[in-house]
């Protein structure tokens, strides 16, 4: 998977030009606030249509404009493609080779990349619901069947909830329970397997891509863990047990607080670097680096599942990082097309291949 050309359009701030990026490392670089950013959201919008920025639709419109437009020219799938995007108002329009789509959603079966932003420091910083978030979003990437599981099983979890809460209003819906736990043992357990499974590829990856950042000084590992004590080499039919006990045991706690107290929603990602919890004990380099190891490994799953190698998005990743680290970053990813953006004065001298774009108040030099 490669990025051939981005032309962009009334596209936040940046000036309506086509970049035509190598197809190794480029280095975006420019002082803050100048649209670097933006051109990596760009690029992202092409994986199904929504950015990894907290931020609505319209707001990608140039602020004194109607409309704005993305088209991209890639090679994909053994051959050279086209995908294009148009904002307007608050609706989107995509087409693959000129071909209309019903939704912008289906790009994600056309371009594929991975993203780290400083936003995604979060997976280290946050709580548990980071973490799923991240597995459960690669996971729906995978497969889009894990979409649709993932959907039925918040939808019967939103509906068993109001059914605590009417039932410790009125105790004799208590019977009536049993309807809303089948359902939730049998997606949970199905979403549980494909997370166990994806966390033991991932953990394994990120444990070579972070050996080779930290040059072999930090091991890192990732754990799931379970609400349930369910292990990652039970099978589906051990997942469901332990969900059934689980929930049994705690059903009076369920009815007192109102709400299901295990289960897939409440499990957690651990990530230990040299067997500490990264959470608590890492540096803010290394829970970079860990963050980082993990996007990269992400990107190796990938790989694996679709046949060729997913686009690398990096975003002010260099900061923080010691020239060891920013080396491996910079010289060390070979075979996938990566950008990287950085500020005026760090990461570019480093590069040994690759092409390097200077962005200034929206323009690409």
């Amino acid at each position: 998977m490669k990025v051939l050309a981005l032309k962009f359009e009334n596209f936040r701030n940046l000036r309506n030009d086509i970049i035509e990026p190598c197809g190794s490392v480029n280095v975006i670089y420019g002082d803050n606030a100048q649209g670097k950013t933006n051109l990596l959201e760009a690029l992202w919008f092409f994986c199904g249509g929504h950015s990894f920025r907290p931020s609505k639709d319209f707001e990608v419109i140039n602020w004194d404009k109607k409309f704005a437009k993305l088209e991209m020219r890639f090679l994909g799938q053994e051959r050279e493609q086209t995908a294009k995007i148009t904002f307007e108002n608050s609706k989107k329009k995509a087409e693959v080779n000129g071909v209309p789509k019903k939704s912008t959603a289906a790009l994600i079966e056309k371009f594929c990349a991975v993203v780290f932003s400083p936003e995604h420091l979060s997976l280290v910083k946050r709580g548990p619901s980071e973490r799923r978030k991240f597995i459960d979003s690669a996971i729906c990437r995978e497969k889009l069947q894990n979409a649709v599981l993932l959907s039925k099983y918040n939808r019967i979890l939103g509906q068993r909830n109001a059914l605590l809460k009417d039932i410790y209003r009125r105790p004799s819906l208590e019977e009536t329970i049993f309807v809303w736990d089948e359902p939730l043992i049998r997606y949970g357990s199905r979403l549980i397997k494909q997370r166990l499974d994806y966390v033991k590829g991932l953990s394994k990856t990120a444990y070579k891509y972070h050996s080779g950042i930290s040059n072999n000084k930090e091991q890192l590992q990732i754990m799931y863990v379970s609400s349930a004590n369910i292990s990652e080499d039970d099978t589906l039919e051990e997942i469901a047990l332990k969900l059934r006990t689980a929930l049994e045991e705690n059903r009076k706690d369920d009815i007192r607080t109102g709400v299901t107290t295990v289960g897939a929603h409440r499990d957690d990602i651990e990530i230990l670097i040299n067997g500490k919890n990264a959470r608590s004990f890492a540096s803010q380099g290394q829970q970079r680096s860990a963050v980082l190891s993990l996007k990269l490994a992400e990107a190796s799953v990938l790989r694996e599942k679709m046949g060729e190698e997913p686009v690398i998005l990096l975003d002010d990743v260099l900061s923080e990082l010691d020239s060891g680290r920013q080396d491996f970053l910079l010289n060390e990813l070979e075979g996938c097309q990566v950008f990287i953006t950085c500020c005026e004065k760090s990461g570019k001298e480093q590069l040994k291949k690759g092409r390097v774009f200077h962005l200034k108040n929206g323009e690409i030099y």
